[in-house]
């Protein structure tokens, strides 16, 4: 779905223990390019840092962000890369929004990248990635794909660490509720990618005039959908990012971006067989576009107007920035977390 902020920040954030109320922001020095707008993270080690983001651009780090190589993709000048998914140091995957949607990857760096996957379609907007290592996925906005008068959401799969792309079949295309649900492209972390042992296939998020949380099965009598308590019921609304603890507890997070500063119906979990949902006693300080899970009870969610942060499974939030950031991803063996923001700021809290 398509909108806008204006700027864009990293930072790092170290994780021991837990985040203390005493946790302080402090700006690094960098040569981040500041007309930047990155919304797509990717994290392979602790070291290994991925991110993309508009006007074709795309940064890595080796040095778990102390130094950053920055790069504009050839031809792809004025394409917002709104998802990357990186394999290691040398290889990563980057997916453009709008029409023609474009998926490119990159062996060398980002010295040069080959388009493995493009499609023009009218619509045609795609919103998020997830891997489980050379499984891939990617999910669009609903689009006319038959003369039916439905829309469906457009996914396609790889098996082949993204070098080639194919389309699920039309009978397992989801079909969206009403034309103005749709999926927000802000953090690339309202799509989920299950396991080869699990029934389901994969889970989405999505927003507008309805937000559901989505379980599509193997087979499609596993197919579950939940109508999220998440502010929604106008274009801007809905569920921006889920989270799930690896276990059996999801996460969702959003409100409405044009009201930042609104905590009403932002946040709110579930465990994954059952219909209940469970608000916060005190909620995110205002429209969140990113959740992550840490690790037990832990969990972190940024938006435009800060950071917070969680202890007890969701339950309490308490602010961690005031710095706003767009989206934010754990490093593999829980010590870091990441965040991306504005004007290429990147920065450090911790405790």
């Amino acid at each position: 779905m398509k909108y806008h902020f204006l700027r864009i920040t990293v930072l790092i954030l170290c994780w021991n223990i837990g985040f203390s109320q005493t946790a302080a922001l402090k700006l690094l020095t960098t040569n981040a390019p500041a007309n930047a707008s990155f919304r797509g993270m990717s994290i392979v080690t602790d070291n290994v840092i991925w991110v993309s983001g508009s006007k074709g651009n795309v940064g890595r780090s080796a040095d778990a962000g102390k130094t950053w190589q920055w790069m504009v993709v050839k031809n792809f000048e004025k394409i917002d890369f709104r998802d990357i998914h990186a394999f290691d140091s040398m290889t990563a995957i980057i997916m453009a929004i709008d029409n023609p949607a474009n998926i490119l990857k990159t062996t060398d760096g980002g010295a040069s990248w080959k388009v493995v996957y493009t499609k023009t379609q009218q619509g045609m907007f795609l919103d998020a990635m997830d891997f489980n290592g050379n499984n891939g996925i990617c999910i669009g906005d609903p689009i006319a794909l038959d003369s039916s008068g439905k829309k469906y959401f457009y996914v396609i799969t790889t098996n082949d660490a993204g070098e080639s792309w194919q389309a699920v079949s039309m009978d397992a295309m989801p079909v969206a509720n009403r034309d103005e649900e749709a999926i927000f492209s802000a953090s690339g972390s309202n799509i989920f990618l299950f396991d080869k042992g699990s029934k389901y296939h994969y889970a989405f998020v999505t927003g507008g005039k309805m937000s559901h949380l989505n379980f599509i099965g193997k087979n499609k009598r596993h197919n579950k959908s939940y109508v999220t308590p998440v502010h929604q019921g106008i274009a801007s609304a809905g569920v921006f990012s889920m989270a799930f603890d690896g276990n059996k507890n999801w996460y969702v997070v959003g409100g409405d971006y044009k009201q930042p500063n609104n905590t009403e119906n932002n946040f709110a979990g579930k465990q994954i067989n059952d219909a209940n949902w469970n608000a916060a006693t005190t909620p995110p300080n205002g429209y969140r576009s990113c959740i992550r899970w840490m690790q037990k009870n832990k969990l972190i969610s940024c938006g435009t107007n800060g950071v917070d942060m969680s202890n007890d499974n969701g339950n309490n939030w308490m602010k961690a920035s005031d710095t706003g950031f767009n989206v934010c991803m754990v490093s593999p063996n829980k010590k870091l977390v990441f965040f991306a923001g504005d004007k290429g700021r990147i920065g450090v809290l911790t405790n």
